[in-house]
């Protein structure tokens, strides 16, 4: 997925650059050596602070993340040129037998090593048993196919990327299963002080995404928390505003809380969903 996503900022960057030479430096992260399930905000940045490192120390000239991987404060040399591309933000279902999430039999297994995703498997399903699944996408689909489990949830977008759609059989919305705050959506890290290059590469910003990724960003940094933490949001257009749907719940999927907030900028309108959390007990979830 990273090597998909590097290709696709470097496709547009040699039309942008036509005088440049484009090269991928691939760059071993702690997040890739990581095989347990990702619990406790130490666990911040697991795929993107090596990168960055590579960035800050000039190894590399352009960073490109997954969004939802970026924490909400990084390195002040560093800025977000762009956020360009933000496919579908569902998570999605794929199982052996195409069933979805309501219709896998008593006490399936489900395969997923996120804490927000167990939570919201774990309130729907407080039958099914949990099963750490690691590895990259295609990795994990095999994990299903070869009934190391019943079914496992991914991100509709990394599917899609890598022309996995028609294993999907179900994408669950939203509203039911509220996706990583930023699932979907690319990043591009450029150095501060590389003035002309954050030039260019912000005309590859997509305003939308930008938008929409900043309220679910903005909720996260307001609850003081990371990828880590059993919280999803999902913000989208409304006229001439946004609408802000978030989550935060137990890692036992008992408990969870909810706020839908509009309005028209994006870092308020994450603040007052994370206030409204707050007011309901968020604080004590997330510690």
């Amino acid at each position: 997925m990273a090597m998909w996503q590097a290709r696709w900022v470097a496709d547009r960057l040699a039309v942008l650059l036509p005088e440049a030479s484009v090269e991928i430096v691939e760059v071993p992260t702690r997040g890739d050596a990581h095989s347990g399930p990702f619990t406790g905000l130490s666990e911040r940045g697991l795929f993107t602070s090596d990168v960055e490192v590579a960035l800050v120390e000039g190894r590399i000239d352009v960073a490109v993340h997954s969004l939802k991987d970026l924490p909400v404060t990084t390195d002040g040399s560093l800025s977000l040129a762009a956020v360009p591309l933000r496919d579908d933000p569902r998570d999605a279902l794929v199982s052996r037998e195409g069933l979805t999430l309501a219709t896998l039999p008593e006490g399936a297994r489900v395969g997923t090593s996120s804490p927000r995703r167990a939570c919201l498997i774990r309130s729907r399903r407080p039958d099914a048993e949990i099963v750490a699944l690691r590895g990259n996408v295609g990795t994990r689909v095999r994990r299903v196919e070869e009934g190391h489990c019943d079914a496992a949830v991914l991100a509709a977008a990394g599917l899609k990327r890598l022309g996995l759609d028609d294993k999907v059989s179900e994408r669950l919305e939203p509203r039911d299963f509220p996706p990583a705050p930023g699932q979907g959506a690319l990043a591009v890290q450029v150095r501060e002080d590389h003035a002309e290059l954050n030039d260019v590469i912000s005309g590859m910003d997509d305003p939308e995404a930008r938008q929409t990724s900043s309220a679910e960003r903005s909720l996260l940094e307001a609850l003081g928390g990371g990828c880590s933490m059993p919280v999803g949001a999902h913000a989208w257009r409304t006229g001439d505003g946004l609408a802000l749907l978030a989550f935060v719940g137990s890692l036992d999927g008992r408990t969870i809380l909810r706020a839908e907030v509009s309005g028209e900028a994006p870092d308020a309108l994450g603040k007052a969903a994370a206030e409204s959390l707050l007011l309901q007990g968020a604080a004590a979830l997330l510690s």
